[in-house]
């Protein structure tokens, strides 16, 4: 079994949901008192999210490609950075590290297509939506996206920072989400990613008509998956 490193703590409370389902997996697959082997550097959110809100991606990059080198440093074989939207800097990262970088956003394309989808939502932070590093990614893999319209962008991305990352699930924003994504089904979504990490702590298949795909699970199976089988894919 190869060590599986994470760069975590963006936020914690979804960091812990990759610990989980890595030790899960690796438990089901190889029975007995297995678990996964894992090397994980843990920020401190509170230092990251300024420079984030100020666009400060130069002192992000920084901070990521730091941990990433501390995460190989000690024995990591190959690297997630937990969270969708710090894939903004996955160029940056990887550049700083000699082992792979498990990519969240190619995970989650194969995934969707893998259920013969091929116009799917997206729901995440602002720059997750907008931005080409995510959204683009997934269409040079052959998706069509389809996002919130007008305020239910902000409102999508406010939830997420000011109540999922601190640990709070309110059944008045649940509500919402399910509205925004029974909205995207109607745009022509035949299913929809939970492109924050956090997102999956709110709504879900039980929640929607879609089929759901939660980033965390996917990356982290994903990961399993390298573990045990080598499949780094890139």
């Amino acid at each position: 079994m190869k060590t599986i490193g994470l760069i975590g703590g963006m936020s914690w409370e979804s960091t812990r949901h990759y610990y989980r389902i890595l030790n899960e997996t690796v438990r089901e697959r190889l029975g007995g008192l297995h678990s996964a082997k894992v090397a994980l550097v843990s920020v401190d959110f509170g230092e990251i999210e300024p420079m984030l809100s100020a666009g400060d991606w130069d002192g992000l990059a920084e901070a990521l490609a730091g941990a990433g080198r501390r995460v190989e440093a000690a024995g990591a074989e190959m690297l997630l950075i937990c969270t969708n939207t710090m894939h903004r800097l996955a160029p940056q990262v990887s550049a700083a590290i000699s082992i792979p970088l498990l990519h969240i956003a190619d995970a989650t394309a194969s995934a969707v297509k893998g259920e013969g989808i091929g116009r799917v939502g997206l729901l995440g932070t602002r720059p997750t939506m907008v931005e080409e590093f995510y959204r683009g990614r997934l269409e040079e893999q052959g998706l069509e996206v389809v996002l919130p319209e007008g305020d239910d962008l902000d409102l999508v991305h406010r939830v997420i920072f000011e109540e999922l990352c601190l640990g709070t699930v309110r059944d008045a924003s649940r509500n919402e989400y399910v509205r925004i994504i029974e909205n995207m089904r109607e745009r022509g979504a035949q299913g929809v990613i939970l492109g924050c990490t956090e997102i999956g702590m709110l709504v879900g298949a039980q929640d929607v008509s879609l089929p759901c795909f939660d980033t965390t699970e996917i990356h982290a199976l994903a990961a399993v998956n390298a573990a045990l089988d080598g499949e780094t894919g890139s």
